[in-house]
């Protein structure tokens, strides 16, 4: 992230402030921050507003900033750190998911230990990666999540898949048990691919694979798409 840091010499952004303007009338994949070094915290939000197509609406440095903003600023995606002052980055996580079902998170973190990666993605992150990810990857991944994806740095995922040569857990082993429908989608989002791949896959809109992917969340007592990735695995 030295790149990022050596940009900018500007004073970190207030809190909930939109951090710049929307670009005509283009769509904007609307991104939260949530970062205690204010260096890095404004060296993002300008990374995200010289992107065309991303905008940051809100910009926290600790938790509980985040808890009582975003909700408000509605974000598409949160850019999450794990080492917060007084509540960590996986428990804010946990709480935003709740507070806000439709916002996507992605750590970004130093930490690559197995416990913070599967207590983060167990906590509703959709997508894991490190600091050292260039601005690039950065904005990359915010896209796939915002497109339903679960992107990780190359040794976080190295990690994951060590943990899938365990064998799968069976998603009709107790609790509500799911549809053949439902458990046709799962098989596929086990395997990695988009809701617009697995629409295409099963003939049917996006909006339906949605509303299967819900009930299989519901069911399941999922809470994001790499918690999928990381129970069943094809």
């Amino acid at each position: 992230m030295e790149a990022l840091t050596q940009r900018t010499q500007s004073p970190a952004l207030s809190p909930a402030a939109g951090c710049g303007c929307e670009s005509g009338s283009q769509v904007m994949i609307t991104v939260g921050i949530v970062e205690d070094n204010g260096e890095l915290r404004t060296s993002l939000a300008r990374m995200v507003e010289a992107a065309p197509g991303y905008r940051c609406v809100c910009a926290c440095s600790t938790a509980e900033e985040a808890l009582r903003e975003m909700p408000s600023a509605q974000p598409q995606v949160v850019l999450m750190d794990i080492h917060l002052p007084h509540r960590s980055g996986i428990e804010c996580t946990r709480r935003l998911r709740d507070l806000c079902p439709a916002t996507q998170v992605l750590i970004l973190t130093v930490y690559d230990d197995n416990d913070n990666i599967f207590n983060a993605l167990k906590a509703g992150a959709s997508g894991y990666l490190l600091k050292r990810s260039t601005p690039k990857e950065i904005l990359k991944a915010i896209t796939e999540v915002k497109e339903g994806g679960a992107p990780m740095s190359t040794q976080i995922a190295r990690k994951v898949v060590a943990s899938l040569r365990e064998p799968p857990a069976d998603p009709t082993a107790g609790g509500e048990p799911l549809s053949e429908r439902e458990l046709e989608v799962l098989g596929h989002m086990s395997k990695g691919y988009s809701e617009k791949e697995i629409a295409d896959k099963m003939h049917v809109s996006v909006n339906t694979i949605k509303t299967h992917r819900k009930h299989v969340y519901h069911k399941l007592h999922i809470r994001s798409r790499a918690e999928i990735l990381l129970r069943f695995h094809a």
